[in-house]
C-alpha cells in the first residue's frame, strides 16, 4: 500500500510542477506583454489560462483521489493538504496574469513614461522571483528558502505602495489619462497579488516540512 501511494505521490508531484511552470511562464509573458505593449503575447496569456484552469481541476482531483484510497497520514497527509491549497493560488495567480497582460475592457492607453515602466516591470520581476523561489522551496522542501521568500514580500509591497503613489499622481496631472492610470493601478495590484500568493505557497511548504502553521505570524509571535 505504501509503495502505490508513493507512486501516486510522485505522479501528483510531476502534475504539480507542470501547472507550476505553466503559470509561471505565464506571469513572465504577462509582464512582458504590459510593459512593451505587446497584444499578441497578451491573447497568448489568455490562451494558456484555459489549459492552467484545466490542470487546477486535474490536480484537485488527484489529490482527492488519493485522500480518499490510500488515508495518508503524517507528512504524505500535510503535503496533500498543502497541495490543494496551493494548486487553488497557482490557478488565482494565473488569473492575476490575465489581468496584468491587459484584462477585458481595460484600456491602458500609451505606454507608461519609461521610469514607471522600468517601475513596474521591476515590481513583476520581484514578484515572479518570490513564485520561482516557493516553487523551488516546494520541489526541494526547503524550509530555509521558503522562510526567505516570507521575508522578501516587505519589499515587494514597498515597491507596490511607491509605485501606486506615482501612478495616482499622474491620474491627477492629467485627468485625459484617469482611465489608463486606473488599469495600471489595476496591473500592479495584481502584480502584488502574485507576491501575496507565493508568500502563500512559501506557508505552506513551511508547514509540509515543519507541521507548523506561521499565516498569522512566525511561531515565535505565537509564542508571546
Amino acid at each position: 500500500m505504501k509503495i502505490h501511494l508513493q507512486k501516486e505521490l510522485d505522479q501528483l508531484k510531476k502534475r504539480l510542477f507542470h501547472l507550476a511552470s505553466l503559470v509561471e511562464e505565464n506571469l513572465e509573458k504577462a509582464i512582458r506583454a504590459a510593459t512593451q505593449g505587446e497584444y499578441e503575447l497578451a491573447r497568448e496569456v489568455r490562451a494558456a489560462d484555459e489549459e492552467i484552469d484545466l490542470l487546477e481541476v486535474e490536480v484537485e482531483e488527484e489529490c482527492l483521489k488519493i485522500l480518499a484510497l490510500h488515508q495518508p497520514v503524517a507528512v504524505d497527509l500535510r503535503y496533500l493538504i498543502a497541495v490543494l491549497k496551493m494548486n487553488n493560488d497557482l490557478e488565482r495567480i494565473g488569473d492575476l496574469a490575465v489581468n496584468i497582460a491587459g484584462g477585458k475592457g481595460c484600456q491602458r492607453g500609451p505606454s507608461l513614461p519609461p521610469v514607471l515602466a522600468q517601475s513596474f516591470r521591476e515590481l513583476g520581476m520581484m514578484s515572479r522571483t518570490m513564485l520561482r523561489d516557493s516553487l523551488d522551496a516546494l520541489m526541494n522542501l526547503d524550509a530555509a528558502k521558503a522562510h526567505a521568500v516570507l521575508a522578501a514580500d516587505d519589499e515587494v509591497d514597498a515597491r507596490y505602495h511607491e509605485l501606486s503613489r506615482r501612478l495616482a499622481a499622474g491620474m491627477c496631472d492629467d485627468a485625459r489619462q484617469s482611465e489608463a492610470m486606473i488599469c495600471w493601478l489595476l496591473a500592479a495590484k495584481s502584480v502584488e497579488r502574485v507576491a501575496d500568493l507565493a508568500t502563500n505557497i512559501a506557508e505552506d511548504t513551511i508547514y509540509t516540512i515543519e507541521g507548523v502553521i506561521i499565516r498569522h505570524g512566525s511561531p515565535e509571535d505565537l509564542e508571546d
